[in-house]
């Protein structure tokens, strides 16, 4: 887990983020109450070593624990308890804590740290995405894969906000359905943004916004047919009109949405669905 003006936790492993305070992250023989409990004695006033240190003295079962944290100023701290199984360690950095357990070499976390530091300057994600192909390219899990998650908040704001919270399950290849979900995310947030603008009055930023999603993840309908929408409405009526016809095809319900779009936010809306029905009595 790391700090670059957001936090991310990464991995199989239990995390818990706080904007403008901190993350704390544990696994192994997980005990989930160091999570909230590290937060408050970060919220307090602790520096990470003496918040770990009062987590570790109260439980009795430190031994098999694996825990680190992060603060908003950039330190870390991180304990892997010499009863958790091997291979298990963990390195820290300025603002990030790399840890693992039951791996197949002790390269992994270092691998982790070193392509974190080098990938410096990307999304906090992509970062977080080279530390886990590293994890993996140094041995991985001695068991195999199965999950992998990212959990970002926020350098600031209220204690539940995310930026970004993606986890996959019970998957042969949890980073490429990972690397999949990023990407999917980037093109939604395009999305997003582009509906904001229609919102606004801005159709023609809107349009720019729903084809770069649309470029992103070209085989998801509904991003499809908002970039074909927003064509037509630049004035790209026929691009926009192959768009939308080839997302109706594969999802009918398209269609009936074009209908019910509001004629002040989507002027184009009734014009297009006319042409598609014209082009279907022709055929």
């Amino acid at each position: 887990m790391a700090v670059q003006s957001h936090w991310f936790a990464v991995g199989s492993l239990v995390p818990w983020v706080q904007p403008g305070v901190g993350a704390v992250a544990t696994q192994a023989s997980l005990e989930v109450s160091y999570g909230p409990r590290g937060l408050e004695l970060l919220a307090g006033g602790a520096n990470p070593q003496a918040a770990l240190a009062e987590l570790l003295e109260a439980d009795e079962l430190s031994a098999v624990r694996q825990v680190a944290i992060v603060d908003a100023a950039g330190r870390a701290a991180a304990h892997t308890g010499d009863r958790c199984m091997a291979h298990a360690g963990q390195v820290t950095g300025e603002g990030v804590s790399c840890q693992a357990n039951i791996m197949a070499s002790t390269e992994v976390w270092p691998a982790m740290l070193s392509a974190f530091e080098d990938a410096q300057g990307s999304p906090l994600a992509r970062r977080l995405m080279a530390a886990l192909h590293a994890a993996e390219a140094a041995g991985g899990d001695l068991r195999g894969r199965q999950s992998a998650a990212i959990v970002v908040a926020p350098g600031t704001g209220e204690p539940w906000e995310r930026v970004l919270s993606l986890r996959v399950e019970d998957d042969p290849e949890p980073l490429d359905e990972l690397d999949r979900l990023l990407v999917m995310d980037e093109a939604y947030r395009y999305a997003g943004a582009g509906d904001d603008h229609v919102a606004a009055g801005d159709r023609d930023e809107a349009a720019r916004l729903y084809q770069r999603a649309h470029e992103l993840v070209p085989e998801s309908h509904e991003l499809r047919f908002w970039a074909g929408l927003g064509a037509a409405q630049h004035g790209e009526v026929d691009d926009g009109l192959a768009l939308i016809a080839s997302a109706i095809a594969q999802q009918p319900g398209w269609r009936e949405l074009l209908g019910r779009l509001p004629a002040d936010m989507w002027p184009v809306a009734p014009d297009v669905l006319a042409r598609l029905d014209d082009a279907t009595r022709a055929r």
